[in-house]
């Protein structure tokens, strides 16, 4: 039975994780696999509930673009510059080292070049909502673990959005279009100069003029995010990056950690959306066929991320323990890397097999990193009081 209207969709989606997070709490797993296992048993591939490919795909869209929005809003250049001086030939070359991995594995399993590039890309990254959101606030803010995750997952953030720019410009056909990167390279830096101007001359001097009522201050943040979104819509920039510009542009003003902990339960409830639309794209039909090389890939990042990050981070003087830890923290591929799937997949860069294995191996590394996280260090989702935190 399928339920295609916005308003049953909705319903059937924070029910459904009502129901599968008290299961998830009751058996002691991880709430983010308990929306992945919704998607996948409501959506399109199984049981259908919410049968429209184009509505779940909205609804993934709209919770990543807040997120990407909420991110942005932790993005403070000044204060963590020290910080990205240190990690920035950590991030590179840790980078280097798993795009080299995923691109080995794919010419194994005989993808072509730019199924194995695109392969490489996607392993790159880690996921910097799990890594956030299962990271307490006392250790997020306030301790040095805390620090240098964020400056690590902001700069694979920076170089995830250049990935995407570059994707924008392949032609169909896999070759570069170099006028079409150019231009993007052109427009990017215009839009972010054009959204400082606002911000500074405009939109701070409105919020701080009414900043006492938080309701007003929560619709001027969304309206000024979906403005972004726009932008970066009719400039060919992709919505995500408009709305990743939104947040970084009201950043470096002490307004952005007000706006940021009025949103915490907007970015919750997105969080929710975004993990539904990850199991409900992905087609069971397609995991046999995947399968081997998805678990592979995941494993291979599950075991390597935390070595590579422990090696790394002790070059730059961090402690063994607080290096581990980074690392397992870090263990999985991200959010991003589905996004480079879906745009390479739309510009028939790659084809539908090798878009689900990036799939595949995301929910892999997801459930897998989150269980091994949640069981072992503490976060805000733990089972065990000795480890919950918040």
């Amino acid at each position: 039975m399928t339920h295609d209207t916005v308003m049953t969709a909705i319903f059937l989606i924070f029910f459904g994780a009502a129901v599968l997070g008290t299961l998830a709490l009751f058996t002691r797993q991880s709430l983010l696999v308990a929306y992945i296992v919704l998607g996948i048993i409501i959506g399109p591939w199984l049981f259908k509930f919410i049968g429209n490919r184009n509505l779940v795909t909205e609804i993934g869209d709209i919770g990543i673009i807040f997120l990407l929005f909420l991110l942005g809003l932790h993005l403070q250049p000044k204060s963590l510059f020290a910080l990205f001086r240190k990690t920035l030939m950590l991030t590179v070359v840790s980078s280097v080292i798993f795009a080299v991995i995923g691109y080995v594995i794919g010419k194994l399993f005989h993808y072509t070049n730019i199924e194995s590039i695109v392969i490489g890309a996607a392993m790159m990254f880690s996921s910097t909502i799990i890594g956030l959101k299962l990271l307490p606030t006392t250790i997020l803010h306030h301790k040095h673990t805390g620090e240098i995750m964020i400056s690590i997952l902001l700069l694979q953030d920076v170089l995830a959005i250049i990935v995407l720019i570059v994707l924008q410009g392949l032609k169909n056909n896999g070759g570069m279009n170099w006028l079409a990167i150019l231009i993007i390279m052109i427009t990017l830096p215009s839009a972010f100069f054009l959204s400082q101007l606002i911000v500074r001359h405009w939109l701070i001097k409105i919020i701080k003029r009414f900043d006492t009522i938080t309701e007003f201050v929560w619709i001027i943040a969304i309206g000024w995010c979906m403005f972004m979104v726009e932008v970066g819509h009719y400039t060919h920039l992709s919505e995500e990056v408009g709305a990743f510009m939104a947040g970084v542009a009201l950043a470096e003003h002490p307004i952005a950690e007000y706006i940021a902990e009025t949103l915490k339960p907007l970015r919750d409830l997105f969080l929710v959306m975004f993990f539904f639309s990850v199991g409900a794209h992905f087609e069971l039909d397609y995991l046999p066929r995947v399968f081997i090389p998805a678990m592979i890939l995941a494993t291979c990042a599950l075991l390597i991320k935390p070595l590579i990050y422990k090696l790394l981070l002790h070059r730059t003087g961090e402690p063994p323990a607080i290096s581990w830890e980074i690392g397992v923290r870090l263990a999985q591929i991200s959010e991003f890397s589905l996004l480079v799937a879906y745009l390479a997949a739309n510009s028939t860069l790659i084809g539908d097999k090798t878009s689900f294995l990036i799939q595949a191996t995301a929910i892999f590394t997801f459930i897998a990193s989150s269980y091994w996280v949640v069981l072992r260090y503490p976060t805000p989702l733990a089972s065990s009081s000795r480890l919950r935190q918040n």
